[in-house]
């Protein structure tokens, strides 16, 4: 598989562009503001779409894709979450106020998008590629993604707290080559990720100390006014690990 960056920021501003990943051609993880970097011919190729929560960073150009690439499709765009975040998407954005209900639109005899729920330790297989859904701790229903080719795997944390249960999973993988984790906040808003159940630095630290397998770590999210300083205390607090900032269009191959 290839997995291409399109976006990684807690924020936007200048170059920065908010959670999305495009892996290979056809697979879509979140839809955040980094799809829209992407081409229409190349937009028009997504047929798969991973959401790991309902956040705005991570949804906001779903609605925009599937409106821009409507009239280049032959067949429905699957969008892949759990059943709470699909009953949000349902209830809040494809609810014909917000933006049209593009599961009830018709092009020929197929519908421009169909949902499909997915569960935690659920694993989707695309061409001989797999995709589960991975536990998450985040103030609103969430998971992240397994990446798996056959022969290499990525996890994604997608936004998290600590989370034990992650690490029962990932610990028991064989292949996985890359780990991105998310780190939005910096020590000194300690008090904030707790309340709004996001990873700072010192808290990294302690769940990398749950991490035993030997992969290279990539840290997501970060805060667009602190990304430097977190950056700096991850070094500090996570200097046994050697994390490094995933950067936008990085590419991993596995």
């Amino acid at each position: 598989m290839r997995l291409r960056v399109l976006g990684c920021s807690g924020g936007i501003g200048g170059n920065l562009r908010t959670t999305s990943f495009l892996a290979d051609r056809d697979i879509l993880i979140d839809a955040g503001t980094g799809v829209g970097h992407l081409d229409l011919e190349d937009l028009a190729l997504i047929d798969h779409i991973f959401i790991t929560h309902s956040h705005m960073d991570h949804i906001c150009n779903l609605p925009l894709l599937l409106d821009s690439t409507v009239g280049m499709r032959d067949q429905p765009v699957t969008v892949y979450a759990t059943k709470d975040t699909l009953d949000i998407l349902k209830r809040h954005i494809f609810n014909w106020e917000v933006w049209p209900d593009f599961s009830e639109i018709y092009r020929g005899l197929e519908t421009v998008m169909r949902y499909r729920e997915i569960e935690v330790g659920e694993a989707i297989e695309i061409v001989g590629r797999k995709i589960t859904a991975l536990p998450a701790v985040h103030t609103v229903p969430a998971v992240g993604y397994h990446l798996d080719s056959g022969r290499g795997s990525l996890v994604f944390s997608g936004d998290t707290h600590v989370n034990d249960a992650l690490w029962e999973v990932v610990n028991g993988m064989e292949n996985l080559r890359y780990l991105i984790i998310e780190t939005a906040f910096s020590n000194g808003e300690r008090e904030l990720a707790d309340l709004s159940k996001h990873l700072c630095p010192s808290l990294l630290a302690e769940e990398m100390k749950k991490f035993m397998k030997d992969a290279e770590i990539y840290i997501t999210h970060l805060k667009p006014d602190e990304a430097a300083l977190i950056m700096a205390e991850v070094g500090e607090c996570v200097s046994f690990r050697i994390p490094k900032m995933l950067i936008n269009d990085q590419v991993f191959e596995f």
